[in-house]
């Protein structure tokens, strides 16, 4: 502050020497201010270091683990192999097979022969008659009677051949009880429901022969 002050005097003095002022002018007046600078802020104190500081528990102690001790081992039982049966001995006298045709072997030898003629359904060396499979149903017989004679009762006698696939054909009446009521052409309508096995020879069939059959519509009295 003393420096502006002497600064400031002498200024006025040189102005005041090198120009003369005029006697009857008036002095001029300068106001001089002075200002205190103001005061330098002191730096600001360091920052003092953070306190770090921790979360949570403790950690713990670190663990180990160990993987178990292995089973001690057993010993596998060993399992013998099982053994095959023995293969049969075969029976002296029985054959392991038996054959169509004699011959050697483990059961011996041996022919025999024989004869014989008979009936039956399959094939044979014998002959055999014609026989019946099967017949009309009575519901096929009633629906068959002549009108004219519903209260009446009837018999036909037909005579018909064997086809070789078990009907009859080519039949005709041979005979009819009572006559004149129509029994003889309802029995002709009535065989269509018959079948029968045509008669073999020596195990052939043999179709063509012709066989009677009666009829009976209605019953005797």
């Amino acid at each position: 502050m003393a420096v502006a002050l002497a600064v400031h005097g002498l200024v006025l003095l040189a102005v005041s020497r090198s120009t003369p002022a005029p006697p009857d002018a008036p002095l001029q007046t300068f106001d001089v201010f002075l200002y205190a600078p103001e005061p330098t802020p002191p730096p600001p104190p360091p920052a003092e270091p953070a306190i770090e500081a921790g979360g949570g528990a403790p950690a713990s102690p670190s663990v180990i683990h160990q993987p178990p001790e292995p089973p001690p081992e057993v010993e596998r039982e060993i399992v013998a192999p099982p053994e095959p049966a023995p293969e049969p001995t075969p029976e002296v006298g029985i054959a392991p097979l038996p054959t169509p045709t004699p011959g050697q072997g483990l059961g011996g030898q041996g022919t025999g022969t024989g004869t014989g003629t008979g009936e039956g359904t399959g094939p044979g060396s014998g002959s055999t008659p014609a026989r019946l499979i099967t017949g009309p149903s009575l519901n096929q017989i009633r629906s068959h009677h002549p009108p004219n004679a519903r209260s009446r009762y009837g018999r036909v006698e037909l005579s018909c051949i064997i086809r070789l696939d078990e009907r009859l054909e080519a039949c005709r009446v041979v005979s009819e009880s009572p006559g004149g009521l129509g029994f003889g052409q309802a029995g002709l309508v009535v065989a269509q429901y018959f079948r029968f096995r045509p008669p073999s020879e020596g195990g052939r069939p043999q179709p063509g022969r012709r066989i009677v059959v009666g009829i009976d519509f209605g019953r005797p009295r």
